[in-house]
């Protein structure tokens, strides 16, 4: 049986020192949950949460005690396809293993998108093998696939809003795509977590059609209170931006912001999400439009210093 009420939960959680999960674990709390998360690193004292040190290669004793794993950390940039495996395969086959070892039957693993598409990047790929990984455990299992996210401390997304502070907005390609605030799926990992669902199912903010490149570059001009010129950069663009920002990037011995695996991620037509594949509307339903969220993103942004 799912739990049905605030409070009675232990969640084991992976990635809760990212983007996506500061808001799982901040949105955890405030319903009554507690919280025992992996970090690398040593965290700040937070109430609610007791930090396990370890990685997801040895997780030691993460699932001890919890009624649900939330696994939601992956690699979504790396230098090799073995990278991307390692994050994303070894690691959810790690999770897996501990969740098992410590009798935690429910699991809610994060996926994306990318899996639906799994010979377009190295990044999809390993996502869908991952995937298929959890739906061949014998898990009480949940697969989330969000789209796009965005929200307060994305760093991601930044870049978009610096742009069109500048009053440029960069289109790259003609595909429509899906997104979702952070918030709001903070809301929706939670309410899987307690419930019964079982399945895969893709999770957006129910614009119909999903948003094009231009619509969200109006979206965060209007945000910011600019008016912005649109540049249209064609998928040949996109691999020479590529092939440049990997060349730089490996003389510096970085990872490239634009690898050629996230050019064909860019380029790819269709990113909006499966009709009929959501949530019930009895579980979870997005609080949070575009106009909405780019406003508040942008907000926080300044009063971080960001912009």
């Amino acid at each position: 049986m799912g739990f049905t009420h605030a409070g009675d939960m232990i969640l084991a959680v992976t990635g809760g020192t990212g983007f996506v999960g500061r808001q799982f674990l901040a949105h955890s709390l405030a319903q009554g949950h507690t919280v025992r998360a992996l970090a690398r690193t040593p965290q700040p004292t937070q109430p609610g949460v007791t930090w396990v040190a370890g990685t997801l290669a040895a997780p030691a004793d993460l699932c001890a005690g919890a009624d649900a794993v939330v696994h939601l950390a992956g690699v979504v940039n790396a230098a090799t396809p073995d990278d991307f495996l390692a994050g994303n395969v070894a690691g959810t086959a790690s999770i897996l293993s501990a969740a098992a070892a410590a009798g935690v039957r429910r699991f809610v693993h994060v996926s994306s998108l990318a899996a639906r598409e799994r010979g377009l990047s190295q990044y999809g790929a390993s996502k869908a093998a991952a995937e298929a990984l959890v739906e061949a455990s014998d898990r009480d299992w949940t697969i989330v696939r969000p789209p796009g996210v965005y929200g307060a401390n994305d760093r991601e997304m930044l870049a978009v809003f610096q742009l069109a502070g500048r009053g440029v907005a960069v289109l790259p390609g003609r595909g429509r795509f899906s997104l979702i605030e952070v918030g709001d799926l903070a809301r929706a990992l939670l309410a899987v977590a307690v419930s019964d669902l079982h399945g895969v199912f893709e999770i957006d903010d129910d614009a119909p059609h999903g948003h094009s490149h231009a619509e969200l570059a109006q979206a965060v001009a209007a945000a910011l209170g600019r008016r912005v010129r649109m540049v249209a950069l064609p998928a040949a663009a996109l691999r020479l931006g590529a092939a440049i920002d990997t060349a730089i990037a490996r003389r510096r011995g970085v990872l490239p912001r634009l690898s050629f695996d996230r050019a064909r991620y860019l380029a790819h037509a269709d990113w909006v999400v499966t009709p009929g594949a959501g949530l019930p509307q009895s579980t979870w339903q997005p609080r949070v439009a575009l106009a909405e969220g780019t406003a508040a993103t942008a907000a926080w942004y300044r009063a971080a210093g960001w912009l």
